[in-house]
C-alpha cells in the first residue's frame, strides 16, 4: 500500500514524496534542496511527483537545522516617496527568490530612531541579514547590529570606520557616458548644471564631467558651471542663468531628469528648440519625466535593480560564507545610455 498522501489527507511529507518516486527521504531532502548532486532524471521524477502531492517544504523545520530563517530584512530611508525604490526592491527580491530567500522590507522616513527600531525589530525576528538601502548616496553609520549578522549597503556608503560590503552606481562611467554622447554629436561648448546636494553622487559626477571634457580639451569655464536644487525649479533658475550668457552653451548635462526637465523649461521659454538649438542629456532615466518630455531627454540609467540584486546576492553570500574578497568593499554598477529626442549635432 503506497505511504503517498492522498487528496484531503493533509500535507505532504518528505516519506510521501519519497514512497510515490520510489527512492529514499535522503534522495528526495538532496533533489529539493541542492545540497548534493542527483541524477537529473531522478532529480526530475522527484520534482514532479512533489508538484503533484502539492509538497511544499517546512521552512520552519529546515531553518532549525540550518539555523537559518531563510528571511533577509531591508531597511530604506523613503522607499514610498522615491520613483527608484521599487526597482531596487524588486533586484533584491528576484535575486532572494533565486536562493529560496525570502525579503521583509521596512522603511524609516529617514529618521534615525525608526531605523533603529526596524534594526531591533528585524534582528527579533531572526533575519538571516539585513540590506540597508539609501534613495541617494549617502554616508550610514553602523547600526547596532552583532558582529556575526551579515549587512550590506546598497546606493550608500559606510561612514568611515565601518568595514562593510556597499554597491553604488559608477559615477565615472556614467558621467563619461553623458559627455561621449555629446562629444560624439560634435559638441565642444558643453555646460553641467549641479546640485547644491550634498551627496557622493553630486561629487562624482562633477568630477566626471570635468575629467572627461578637459581629456577632450573642454574647460567648464565661466558661464559653463552652475548649481541649483534637484528639481525642474532649480533647473529653469539654473537653466535660464546659463542661456542668457552672451553666447550661450549649445549642450547641456544635468546632475538627474529633473533639472533636465527645468533647463528644457527654460529654453523653451527662450525660443530655444531642443534639440534644434540646445541639447539636453540627463542622467537618472525617471520614466514620469523622461518620456513624458516632448522631445523626450536623453538620459543615462541608474543601475538601480541591478544594484539590488547585486546586494542580495553578496548578502548572501556573506551569510554561506562563500563571498569572495573585495579590495575596498565598494562595488561600482555602470549606467547605460537611454536614447530618445533631445540631443542632436549643434545648430552652430
Amino acid at each position: 500500500m503506497s505511504t503517498a498522501a492522498s487528496p484531503g489527507s493533509g500535507r505532504a511529507r518528505v516519506s510521501d514524496v519519497a514512497a510515490a518516486a520510489g527512492v529514499s527521504p535522503t534522495t528526495v531532502s538532496h533533489a529539493l534542496s541542492g545540497a548534493r548532486a542527483v541524477n537529473a532524471q531522478t532529480r526530475e521524477r522527484i520534482l514532479r511527483v512533489a508538484r503533484e502531492l502539492g509538497y511544499v517544504p517546512d521552512r520552519v523545520a529546515s531553518g532549525l537545522r540550518r539555523r537559518r530563517t531563510g528571511v533577509v530584512g531591508m531597511i530604506g530611508d523613503n522607499l514610498a516617496a522615491t520613483p527608484f525604490a521599487g526597482r531596487i526592491i524588486e533586484g533584491a527580491r528576484r535575486a532572494g527568490l533565486d536562493r529560496d530567500v525570502l525579503l521583509m522590507v521596512g522603511e524609516s522616513g529617514a529618521d534615525d530612531d525608526a531605523e533603529r527600531d526596524l534594526v531591533a525589530r528585524f534582528l527579533a525576528q531572526r533575519v538571516d541579514g539585513l540590506l540597508i538601502a539609501r534613495m541617494y548616496h549617502q554616508r550610514v553609520v553602523r547600526p547596532d547590529v552583532p558582529d556575526h549578522t551579515p549587512v550590506v549597503l546598497v546606493d550608500a556608503a559606510p561612514a568611515p570606520g565601518w568595514d562593510v560590503d556597499a554597491v553604488v552606481p559608477d559615477e565615472a562611467q556614467i558621467a563619461t557616458l553623458a559627455c561621449e554622447r555629446l562629444l560624439r554629436e560634435g559638441h565642444r561648448d558643453i555646460a553641467y548644471v549641479g546640485t547644491t546636494d550634498e551627496s557622493r553622487a553630486a561629487r562624482g559626477r562633477l568630477i566626471g564631467v570635468r575629467a572627461v571634457l578637459g581629456d577632450a580639451g573642454i574647460a567648464l569655464g565661466e558661464g559653463r558651471l552652475a548649481v541649483c536644487p534637484s528639481d525642474a525649479a532649480g533647473g529653469r533658475d539654473a537653466g535660464g542663468w546659463l542661456l542668457d550668457q552672451p553666447l550661450p552653451p549649445t549642450a547641456v548635462i544635468c546632475f538627474n531628469d529633473q533639472i533636465a526637465m527645468g533647463v528644457m523649461q527654460a529654453a523653451a521659454r527662450r525660443g530655444m528648440p531642443v534639440p534644434g538649438r540646445l541639447s539636453i542629456v540627463g542622467i537618472d532615466d525617471l520614466h514620469p519625466v523622461a518620456d513624458a518630455l516632448d522631445p523626450g531627454l536623453t538620459t543615462i540609467a541608474l543601475p538601480h535593480s541591478e544594484m539590488g540584486r547585486w546586494g542580495m546576492d553578496r548578502l548572501l553570500d556573506r551569510i554561506d560564507g562563500t563571498a569572495p574578497a573585495m579590495s575596498d568593499g565598494m562595488h561600482l554598477v555602470r549606467g547605460w545610455l537611454v536614447e530618445r529626442g533631445s540631443v542632436a549635432a549643434p545648430a552652430r
